[in-house]
């Protein structure tokens, strides 16, 4: 799969992720679908690394898992990084 499919599929795992995190995932939808693509990039590099998981079919359950698990993963490293600082200014 090349960059093109990684990066709709990220659009579509990060609109999954804010679905999952709700109000815990901070910004807005934009915010959240760009997040969702390096979220994808990062869950298949990080796939086949660990895994060798093949990641060449965009329809693999595989290939979805790893990338909505990279983007909920980032999600969540933004929102306590986005958490930390918004305290900082309290």
């Amino acid at each position: 799969m090349g960059i093109l499919g990684w990066i709709v599929l990220g659009l579509i795992a990060g609109a999954i992720a804010k679905a999952v995190l709700k109000d815990r995932a901070p910004g807005g939808i934009l915010a959240t679908l760009v997040i969702g693509v390096v979220g994808a990039l990062l869950g298949g590099f990080l796939g086949s690394v660990l895994f060798d998981a093949p990641l060449e079919e965009f329809w693999s359950l595989q290939t979805w898992l790893l990338a909505i698990g990279g983007s909920l993963l980032v999600l969540v490293i933004y929102g306590a990084l986005a958490g930390r600082k918004g305290s900082a200014r309290r």
